[in-house]
């Protein structure tokens, strides 16, 4: 049966495609169901992002990420991945979205947008970028607010509002600011993210400093119009003027693709629950790998601390049929 698989894996990223990896060279069959294009976060980072980690952690499996930088950027991952693909001929569905996983007795039926397939395990690698976080506030849903950043021009000569402390954030607001744009941060905490890559962080600090990039901290956008917004800092309410909102506030799994397939949430941020050393959920053959593992808590996992997932998940199925 063509739609019967030992291994479904949900997620096409760079650790889904490693676990792919370990199922091919065990020769177990296997289907990547990717709900967008390959490597589909990655693709939708900004056009000019650079990793935080060198090449040689963003490897999987022993095949070499040669970078012409010391820090590769986006477009260098994307070929690096996607030739993993192809040089190995995995087996991919690409634009295909899956619905509902049940099991029943000792097989998992997967339900897409497009077909049913039946197989003894599933591994769920689906990430977190596809979900943000929202500033549920009003005018949130206005045309010129968006919460994914792609490049810096459209945004030229224009007032523009970038809502988080994070590394995207901050790098939007550089990028913005270079291509003269009219930057002002809204910042909740009381500085600058701890997390943002070191070689960055300066750089913000010194514009701010400056006063190139207008910064409120410990401040909130309350209300967001078609011309201005309300900020709420800790002297008073200010409404500015505004063509964009740019809100990094961050991203989350979907939590209902595990949910509703009986996978249970810890009450506070929300972690799956599922054995660290094998990698297996509370549902018997169900597999979490990557980023999804944190909950809420999306900074404690990334590509290069968990390509170990797909190998721990390989040990255990292995152990399980010998």
């Amino acid at each position: 049966m063509e739609n019967k698989k030992d291994i479904i894996i949900v997620g096409g990223g760079p650790i889904g495609i490693a676990c792919a990896l370990e199922c091919k060279k065990r020769g177990w069959s296997y289907l990547i169901i990717e709900k967008g294009t390959l490597t589909n976060s990655l693709f939708n980072y900004p056009k000019n992002m650079t990793f935080f980690s060198t090449s040689e952690k963003l490897e999987i499996d022993d095949i070499p990420f040669i970078s012409n930088n010391p820090k590769p950027n986006r477009d260098e991952a994307l070929e690096y991945y996607r030739r993993v693909v192809t040089s190995n001929k995995l087996n991919i569905n690409l634009y295909e979205t899956v619905k509902t996983i049940n099991k029943n007795d000792n097989e998992f039926t997967v339900t897409t947008d497009k077909a049913n397939y039946i197989s003894k395990r599933v591994i769920i690698s689906t990430g977190f970028y596809d979900i943000p976080k929202l500033l549920n506030i009003p005018g949130e849903d206005l045309p010129k607010v968006t919460h994914y950043y792609k490049e810096a021009h459209n945004y030229a000569l224009q007032n523009v509002v970038v809502v988080g402390a994070s590394n995207s954030a901050v790098d939007a607001a550089l990028e913005i600011y270079r291509k003269g744009g009219n930057v002002t941060m809204v910042v909740r905490g009381e500085t600058i993210g701890e997390r943002v890559k070191y070689w960055v962080r300066p750089d913000i600090l010194n514009r701010i400093k400056e006063g190139s990039i207008t910064t409120y901290f410990n401040s909130e956008l309350t209300e967001i119009k078609e011309n201005t917004v309300t900020i709420k800092t800790p002297e008073k309410r200010l409404t500015l003027n505004n063509d964009y909102v740019i809100a990094l506030t961050g991203y989350l799994p979907d939590f209902n693709l595990l949910k509703t397939n009986g996978v249970t949430l810890s009450e506070e941020k929300r972690i799956p629950n599922y054995n660290p050393e094998t990698m297996e959920s509370n549902i018997k053959g169900l597999y979490l790998a990557g980023v999804i593992c944190g909950g809420e808590e999306t900074h404690k996992w990334f590509i290069e601390n968990s390509r170990i997932h797909a190998k721990l998940i390989a040990k255990h199925i292995e152990s399980i049929n010998t």
